[in-house]
């Protein structure tokens, strides 16, 4: 593994490893401590004690972020007729049926996420090797298959994410910029802990959130204290004001 550069390493000194800081003394450090010209995605990373050995303690699900997600999303449709107009009124960005299945069997994913009617899943169903690993097979569990699909379009557009547990049963998630003021991460930070509270398996067993990591895309993480789980936009509003 390559070596961190000096102003990595630098900011990664003014960060406490052994510290569980409070969710907004999180956010303010991260802020402090962009160091890329381009605006960071900040990421939060929760490490859950589920096994998702099995399929009652895994994890999935979506959520719209208050603020949404600072970025544009780009969406495709697979859809016919009246459906297909729809997800072009609602915003969709690509929309087809047959065809689309084509081009991206021949490498064409230049999108965030797909969205499908349930007729077109057979089609849409011999895409799982290309969509599956990068995340973006339609699922009807996360509402991407589905027959309102402006609805979907639409959620999507304004910063709609799924999150799952991956192998190690850690859940990745953005939730914003840096350039995003406090509040606003603050905001969506709050959103995330609530829904991943809300969506604990009842076959979950043990400490269910281990560990909770802030970061920005090229700075270091941060400990959260993983029991500030309530009152977090009230606790902030002291130092926010």
């Amino acid at each position: 593994m390559a070596p961190h550069g000096k102003t990595y390493n630098a900011a990664r000194e003014k960060v406490d490893r052994t510290h569980e800081y409070t969710p907004h003394e999180a956010v303010r450090l991260v802020k402090e401590l962009k160091r890329a010209k381009f605006d960071e995605s900040v990421e939060v990373h929760f490490r859950t004690g589920l096994n998702v050995r099995h399929a009652d303690e895994q994890l999935r699900g979506t959520i719209a972020l208050p603020n949404g997600l600072g970025k544009s999303v780009t969406v495709a449709v697979f859809a016919k007729g009246d459906k297909a107009r729809e997800a072009e009124e609602a915003g969709a960005d690509f929309v087809g049926a047959d065809d689309l299945a084509k081009r991206v069997e021949e490498g064409f994913t230049d999108f965030d996420i797909a969205i499908a009617t349930p007729d077109m899943m057979p089609v849409v169903g011999r895409l799982g090797r290309i969509l599956g690993p990068q995340g973006k097979m339609p699922n009807p569990k996360v509402g991407t298959v589905t027959m309102d699909v402006g609805k979907a379009v639409e959620e999507s557009k304004a910063g709609k994410v799924e999150y799952r547990t991956d192998r190690t049963a850690i859940v990745h998630l953005t939730i914003g910029k840096t350039s995003f003021d406090e509040r606003a991460l603050l905001e969506n930070y709050a959103a995330v802990i609530d829904e991943i509270i809300r969506a604990k398996p009842a076959a979950a067993k043990g400490r269910y959130i281990r560990s909770i990591t802030l970061a920005s895309t090229m700075g270091p993480g941060i400990k959260i204290d993983p029991s500030r789980t309530r009152d977090i936009l009230e606790e902030a509003a002291p130092a926010a004001a």
